[in-house]
């Protein structure tokens, strides 16, 4: 058993670091935004319109939610995917019935890639305003 201590930048004497993976069944979770309106249907088969402001998808064991705020209950909420019916994107209008997990999935990595890209290009941003600011200091 590990302890409490231990994590993924955890090192033990002697042994090179290693990543530590997640257990089997553990629950992954993917920064996504957007908003959508959404047909939903519940655990007991009835459906409903909401519309809900997106900040994560959660994959699981088994399933995947959509999670974010629902502005009909007011607070945040995890929709599972496999019961949303209809999709509606409400920046583009677009709307999706069927393969919505993999357009959901494919939305988060095009997220990720652009939030990578800008977190590059600020950082040289910076490494290029401290090198000039370096080159206009005179030597003492």
């Amino acid at each position: 058993m590990m302890s409490m201590s231990h994590n993924a930048f955890s090192v033990s004497p002697g042994h090179p670091a290693r990543p530590v993976e997640s257990p089997p069944g553990a629950w992954r979770t993917l920064p996504f935004e957007g908003h959508f309106d959404l047909v939903y249907e519940d655990a007991n088969g009835a459906w409903s319109n909401r519309s809900l402001s997106a900040r994560e998808l959660k994959l699981g064991p088994g399933r995947t939610l959509l999670g974010g705020i629902d502005a009909r209950r007011g607070g945040y909420r995890g929709f599972r995917v496999d019961r949303i019916r209809r999709l509606t994107d409400g920046a583009t209008g677009e709307r999706i019935e069927t393969g919505i997990l993999d357009r959901l999935l494919g939305r988060a990595e095009a997220q990720r890639r652009a939030d990578a890209v800008r977190i590059r290009r600020q950082t040289q941003a910076r490494r290029r305003a401290q090198l000039s600011d370096a080159a206009a200091t005179p030597p003492l």
